[in-house]
């Protein structure tokens, strides 16, 4: 597996990252999660991030890892934790990432991130919010000082506000997640020349788009899916002809496809049992798509720009959903 180097970090990552949201009890049973993580770490893996806001992830992967013994690098997050969360205490903020290391069985984390540092209602991070400024900082340059942490991170979700955020210069990594992928590449606008700018690393979350490209949904584009737009239909529409003409699937486009930018260093996939991890690691090792298949994904894009007006944050094939999702 290609390493690469994670920014003005330092740090050697791999360029497939392992994204621990589904080695939680989200994933299904914790075997299966077992299996997956240890056969990513035999086949050279060195990156997982986590979260405290993903369920009993952090405490499922130091269970884990407490079967292997080679080097790796984790990223974890400030978020959610300990309840009821006060973003604005520096003391919170430093036992919340106790905790995590003791979860994780480890006396550092290599990546430390905001969670959602930007997103409106969320976490009010900031006392100075054109500069970014507040205890959360603070908290940071203490845990570095103490050697609880090493590099500090942004991981959200946001398009646009997170290339401020990234603009301030405060961070080594940004973690962008649902904005760049096959059909949605908002993050390429703002935060990755932000994040050039800074020297910061890129890691790019959910190119599956949290399921939407993880099948294809032929049934549900042509005959269902009522909450859909006709623009968004007819794009997909488009993409599966692509996926005919090149006989390739569709989880190998999406993840080839991110790796295609020379901008992104890893790509972070969730991956709930061993056969999901191996598509995903094989995709990876074929590289990036040719040159061709780039222009026709350009063309396929431009059909659907930006996320039209209502449509889910994520795409809810598999649910026959009513009424509209809540933005926050």
């Amino acid at each position: 597996m290609e390493k690469v180097i994670l920014g003005r970090t330092g740090l050697e990552v791999t360029k497939l990252a392992l994204g621990g949201l589904f080695l939680s009890e989200l994933g299904g049973a914790f075997e299966d999660s077992k299996h997956a993580t240890l056969k990513a770490l035999e086949l050279g893996i060195n990156y997982i991030d986590t979260a405290p806001a993903y369920y009993d992830s952090e405490k499922v992967l130091g269970k884990i890892l407490q079967e292997w013994e080679g080097p790796l690098v984790i990223s974890t997050k400030l978020g959610g934790r300990p309840q009821p969360f006060d973003p604005q205490s520096k003391k919170a903020l430093i036992q919340s990432v106790e905790m995590s290391l003791e979860y994780l069985h480890r006396d550092s984390i290599d990546i430390l991130m905001i969670h959602e540092p930007d997103r409106v209602r969320e976490y009010n991070w900031w006392t100075d919010e054109l500069n970014y400024e507040g205890p959360v900082l603070e908290a940071i340059d203490e845990m570095k000082k103490a050697g609880m942490i090493k590099f500090s991170g942004l991981g959200g979700t946001t398009a646009h506000e997170l290339a401020r955020v990234c603009d301030s210069g405060k961070f080594d990594v940004v973690l962008t997640a649902y904005n760049y992928s096959l059909l949605w590449r908002e993050a390429q606008y703002e935060i990755f020349q932000a994040a050039k700018r800074h020297h910061m690393g890129v890691v790019c979350g959910s190119p599956l788009q949290q399921g939407a490209l993880a099948v294809r949904y032929d049934d549900a584009i042509n005959h269902g899916a009522p909450w859909i737009s006709e623009p968004r239909r007819e794009q997909f529409r488009a993409l599966y002809r692509l996926l005919d003409e090149t006989g390739m699937g569709i989880v190998e486009m999406a993840i080839r496809f991110v790796i295609s930018n020379p901008s992104v260093d890893c790509v972070l996939t969730g991956s709930s049992n061993e056969a999901q991890f191996m598509e995903n690691y094989l995709a990876v090792e074929k590289g990036p798509l040719p040159a061709d298949i780039l222009q026709e994904l350009d063309k396929i894009y431009a059909m659907v720009p930006f996320r039209p007006s209502l449509e889910y944050f994520t795409l809810p094939f598999d649910n026959n959903c009513k009424g509209q999702q809540k933005f926050y």
